[in-house]
């Protein structure tokens, strides 16, 4: 995810709490998305609704490190 930020993706991780926080949740809803399609009849409209709200902290993501790269 955002290669061009690689580096100061690394940077904060374990130091920028506001970072971490969407980083970790974005993580986690990916994890909880990839289980969840591994099953056989998985609930489509909670994966649908997971993924956009998956979408929108990648949004977020990026324009925290957008902000960060600015300073």
């Amino acid at each position: 995810m955002f290669t061009e930020y690689s580096a100061l993706i690394d940077s904060l991780k374990g130091k920028d709490v506001p970072f971490d926080r969407l980083y970790n949740k974005h993580n986690t809803l990916n994890t909880e998305i990839e289980k969840m399609t591994a099953k056989d009849g998985f609930d489509e409209v909670k994966i649908d609704q997971l993924k956009k709200e998956k979408l929108l902290l990648k949004d977020e993501i990026l324009a925290y490190l957008k902000n960060v790269a600015n300073k």
